[in-house]
């Protein structure tokens, strides 16, 4: 089966350490994108807060 030659292969080498790091380091670039992701919809929530805030002070006669 290709899957226990892989594994076998790994482990031979050990290159386990390896594979761990590398699962490490793609959790962690796949929660970072996640929380970039989440950041920037909060950025543009707030920006449209922001302009119906503006808009609303307009309306009720904040400015002209």
């Amino acid at each position: 089966m290709p899957m226990d030659e892989l594994i076998r292969t790994f482990t031979e080498r050990g290159d386990l350490a390896h594979l761990a790091l590398l699962s490490w380091a793609l959790a962690a670039s796949g929660a970072f994108a996640v929380t970039l992701r989440a950041l920037v919809a909060a950025t543009h929530r707030f920006d449209d807060f922001v302009r119906e805030l503006a808009l609303f002070n307009q309306r009720a006669g904040g400015r002209d």
